[in-house]
């Protein structure tokens, strides 16, 4: 059980140290961390392995032991162990951590403080906070409350759930009074706006949830989310259930309700059962079936899918017996074959759900059950309509488009092409018939796609646009970087500390870019993120501070730890199979990975170039205002400026980088 009283202190954000913080990044290895979720081969100096992150049949997913970072070539995630922690549990950046320090016996020091730089952040870490609080509360009240043993305790009783599974789920009770919880949060030091934004007060400081059991919802770090609440007694007014609304921590099509509590037992069984309420879940847990998920009594999104998928692309699906609420249900599951997920169905007794027939079996029973009666989803749909048929002409069209509706979904053409041989049997008609009508679908949901893509890329070009003039400016981590700085800021962040030959001089690439950029130069940088880390580097370069590619992985600003990745993991790579296979080497140049004293070089020039340029354009501009505004004397000291400007740039262009400028 949770902690009888905890302040409002108890609950502020938990700060890792910077040490254990470097300590926990230089020993997590980014092989031994994905291995414990995905299936790795070697290939070369890397290691191969199927992306968990979208549908590939062929292996793109690549992770280099040697840079310690992974990278899929088909979807483009990349990132170091961290940040594959964060993609791939859901995790946050601190919960990232500890999780590797459990993995590697680190110990870790921590100080209690708020978070203090994004809005955005803040509000939810305030959002995670209040929820753990409204957690707590409403599992004292279950359990030590009057009201809450009588009412909510004794409910769950009779339904035969032990306490220990109460516990484990956060399970609680929200009292009878109008407005006790919002009362007691803002006595703890809660603001009632942050109250209301969790969905916990109404707007007239009541509370949301009144006289009802309630189920935590668990995201899938295990962090508070959301919670339902179910109205006790049959003749009690209101809904059965209530949830919380969506708030920035909490959007109900990325949510199943028990997925925290299951992934690593649908791991093991590399199978997942889906049921559609909060105590079937509760109920084949308690039994022992612990790879359970609820979808909460709606649709499946594709959201949805893709978190299963991330574990196992099997999954069972229990049905209740009712036959209106099957055919509704079955209409849906098309979307679960589009992620390639292999789909199997159970249908319960008439009068019968997974919770009631549990306990009629038995666990060992019911698992049986289970294990004998789930059927291929298209086989079993097929049947099923086959049936409702009823030999009618019309009907039986009917039924082989929705079949064929169904096939035409499934992405991989081998089990497509097995569908059409099974399902042509079933349904007795030409398996031609049934691959040309498949065809005509997949070919118009292909041309269908492609308008969508393109209407989508409108839409983005346009919003560029917008974001070009003012209107709608784009994040750091997005925005057009200008080609010079960003190059500058390339070599820096994945070169720093490499040491090369300047004339007599061996300098650090650090050194050498930043002896070249003075202060007052890196303050014009156009964008503000490469500005920042450029200022960044002269100063930990006047301390005396190294400089690597480690620093900018470890460093707090999380959108230079982005860029850093995506410069450390790039889309295109010089291949091992050229000399290894071809035995062709690279004879004009050194390879890309030692070729830092060349870049750089090169790289200060093109920017000096850019900045001449630059300079040429604004006095241009000068040039013709003066000779606009009849200014002999200022017009003639332009011009000569320019024709000294252009002399240099040209110099720059042709000497330097043997680059035509056509103006």
């Amino acid at each position: 059980m949770h902690p009888a009283h905890t302040p409002v202190s108890a609950y502020l954000c938990d700060v890792i140290a910077q040490k254990s913080v470097e300590r926990i990044l230089d020993t997590a290895r980014i092989d031994e961390v994905v291995s414990d979720f995905v299936t790795l081969r070697k290939r070369g100096a890397n290691l191969l392995g199927l992306c968990p992150f979208h549908t590939e049949k062929t292996p793109s997913f690549t992770v280099s032991p040697a840079k310690n970072l992974f990278k899929c070539f088909g979807c483009g995630r990349g990132g170091d162990p961290v940040k594959f922690l964060r993609e791939h549990e859901g995790f946050s950046y601190p919960e990232a951590l500890k999780y590797l320090a459990a993995k590697y016996q680190i110990e870790i020091e921590e100080t209690q403080e708020q978070r203090r730089d994004d809005p955005e952040e803040i509000l939810k870490d305030q959002l995670f906070v209040v929820n753990q609080y409204a957690r707590d509360y409403f599992s004292r009240q279950l359990f030590e409350s009057e009201d809450g043993k009588a009412l909510g305790l004794s409910y769950f009783k009779e339904r035969g759930f032990r306490e220990s599974i109460l516990e484990k789920f956060d399970l609680g009770f929200a009292p009878t009074g109008g407005s006790t919880l919002t009362v007691h949060a803002v006595h703890e030091g809660f603001r009632s706006e942050i109250l209301q934004q969790a969905g916990l007060s109404t707007s007239h400081n009541r509370d949301f949830f009144r006289e009802r059991v309630m189920f935590t919802i668990h995201g899938l770090s295990g962090k508070p989310v959301a919670f339902a609440g179910r109205i006790l007694g049959k003749t009690a007014k209101g809904p059965k259930y209530i949830n919380s609304p969506e708030t920035p921590i909490y959007h109900k099509s990325n949510v199943l309700y028990g997925l925290y509590f299951a992934r690593q037992a649908i791991r093991k069984e590399d199978n997942c059962y889906m049921v559609e309420g909060y105590t079937d879940v509760l109920s084949l847990v308690q039994g022992g079936i612990e790879n359970v998920v609820a979808s909460s009594g709606t649709a499946l999104t594709p959201e949805q899918i893709r978190l299963i998928k991330r574990f196992t692309p099997n999954m069972t699906i229990l049905f209740d017996g009712d036959a209106a609420g099957l055919n509704a249900a079955m209409r849906g599951l098309d979307l679960v074959l589009e992620q390639d997920m292999n789909v199997k169905v159970v249908v319960l007794p008439d009068g019968q759900d997974p919770d009631s027939y549990l306990s009629e079996l038995g666990p060992e029973k019911f698992l049986h059950f289970l294990e004998t009666e789930r059927k291929d989803f298209i086989l079993f749909k097929t049947s099923q309509l086959l049936q409702q048929s009823k030999n009618d002409p019309v009907a039986r069209t009917q039924v082989i488009k929705e079949v064929v509706r169904s096939i035409s979904r499934v992405p991989d053409p081998i089990k497509r092409g097995e569908y059409i041989k099974v399902c042509s049997q079933v349904l007795q008609v030409e398996e031609s018939l049934l691959i040309a009508e498949t065809n005509k679908v997949v070919a118009t949901d292909i041309q269908k796609d492609r308008r969508d893509r393109e209407r989508l890329e409108r839409r983005e070009e346009v919003t560029h646009e917008q974001g070009t003039s003012g209107t709608a400016l784009p994040s750091p981590t997005t925005e057009k970087h200008p080609p010079q700085e960003l190059d500058l800021v390339r070599i820096l962040l994945t070169g720093a500390d490499k040491m090369i030959q300047v004339g007599e001089e061996e300098l650090t690439v650090a050194s050498y870019i930043l002896k070249e950029l003075e202060e007052e130069v890196v303050q014009e940088f156009k964008s503000p993120l490469l500005r920042t880390i450029m200022l960044d580097c002269l100063d930990r370069l006047a301390k005396g501070d190294s400089l690597s590619s480690q620093v900018f992985l470890q460093h707090p600003n999380e959108d230079i730890r982005d860029l850093t990745i995506q410069f450390l993991s790039p889309d295109y790579q010089y291949s091992d199979n050229w000399e290894e296979r071809y035995h062709i080497v690279l004879h004009t140049q050194r390879m890309p990975e030692d070729n830092f004293a060349r870049d750089a070089q090169l790289a200060l020039q093109r920017y000096q170039l850019h900045k001449l340029d630059h300079l040429c354009d604004m006095n241009a501009q000068r040039v013709k205002e003066a000779f606009e505004a009849n200014d002999e004397e200022q017009y003639l000291h332009y011009l000569k400026f320019q024709q000294e400007l252009q002399t240099l740039r040209n110099n720059v262009a042709n000497q330097d980088l043997n680059t035509v400028v056509l103006k």
